[in-house]
């Protein structure tokens, strides 16, 4: 072992557990996930331009607004496209 490297003695390890020391909150799963440059770029400066650093929220935000959009029934979606045309067309 390198010099400064090993362990002592008086450490007692029987009792630790791997993994993250702060418990996560209810309701959230830390994950590691690859996100292209550009696209976290983007929201870390969305965070920044709102006046904080909170880029994870509006990554969740951007998730979940497309989720909602993408589980409405086709009827739906034909309903309010072809009204957004009438009112269009009228207008």
């Amino acid at each position: 072992m390198k010099k400064g490297t090993e362990i002592r003695e008086e450490y007692d390890f029987k009792n630790a557990r791997r993994g993250a020391i702060m418990p996560s909150q209810s309701g959230k799963t830390r994950i590691t996930i690859r996100i292209d440059d550009d696209v976290l770029d983007w929201f870390r400066i969305q965070a920044d331009q709102a006046g904080g650093g909170q880029y994870q929220r509006l990554i969740n935000d951007a998730l979940r607004h497309y989720i909602s959009e993408h589980e409405r029934p086709i009827e739906e979606v034909i309903r309010t496209v072809v009204r957004e045309e009438l009112d269009r067309a009228s207008g």
